[in-house]
């Protein structure tokens, strides 16, 4: 089974950058996408021609134009659900949790701690009950979570760790802490665990050329149970496919 995440940047603006034919290129079973930036209506209709091939389910922020998720997949799932179960986290429309015969599905947009940082306290909240999330589905079958978690976890994570040590959002300890702590829960980071020095990227800023010179940042991450992580074949990062300033990672598992 292939199952790829890709943070899209605008579902009507990638529908516009050959999204179908990079769609076809994966070759993937599901898609999970983040930052839809629509209303369900408007993903519906951008992603009607996939009907006949994949179910489809979204969550939407309330606020419009922003955040949303998207799950494609070519088997039907046991079970959909929508957010975390909390309130003040659901109405930004950042998780879709499928529920198959073997594992948990999460697609997860995680907040960006905000120009200025000022978001950072409400990610560490959203971290700690993400987790506790995470932890629970897992107590009834193995989880996958994958999406874009707007962190760089190390060094190597990032073309420039130094001067974004704390400074920028998605590389502040409080971020880094987040993340070790899923980690340390026994969670795995597929990448890093199968490439410990292998420098790839995710994710380029628009600006200042940023994609042609690789200067990019890793933070579309495939998350797994540890019972899950001898099942896993390959993990792929897409760099060669445009359309976002992130690009598509795909998870090979034997199932």
């Amino acid at each position: 089974m292939r199952i790829t995440t890709w943070n899209v940047n605008g579902i009507r603006a990638v529908m516009k950058k050959d999204f179908p034919a990079s769609f076809s290129s994966l070759k993937t079973d599901v898609l999970c996408l983040q930052e839809t930036k629509a209303q369900e209506d408007e993903v519906d209709k951008a992603l009607k021609d996939f009907t006949n091939q994949f179910e489809i389910y979204r969550n939407s922020a309330e606020r419009k134009g922003y955040s949303g998720t998207a799950i494609l997949t070519n088997q039907k799932p046991l079970t959909v659900s929508y957010g975390i179960g909390i309130p003040e986290f659901d109405t930004e429309g950042r998780v879709i949790t499928a529920e198959y015969e073997e594992f948990y599905l999460i697609t997860v947009y995680t907040p960006n701690g905000g120009e200025g940082l000022k978001r950072l306290d409400f990610k560490e909240k959203w971290n700690e009950v993400f987790q506790d999330f995470m932890e629970k589905l897992e107590q009834t079958k193995p989880v996958i979570a994958c999406g874009d978690f707007n962190v760089a976890h190390r060094p190597i994570d990032l073309k420039n760790p130094d001067s974004n040590y704390n400074k920028t959002a998605g590389y502040t300890q409080v971020e880094i802490d987040g993340m070790d702590r899923l980690l340390g829960a026994g969670f795995v980071d597929v990448f890093r665990h199968l490439n410990p020095d292998k420098v790839e990227y995710t994710y380029w800023s628009y600006r200042f050329n940023a994609r042609a010179r690789n200067a990019g940042w890793r933070i579309d991450y495939f998350i797994v149970s540890p019972k899950l992580i001898n099942q896993v074949k390959n993990i792929t990062i897409h760099p060669e496919i445009h359309g976002s300033d992130h690009c598509p990672v795909s998870l090979d598992i034997e199932l």
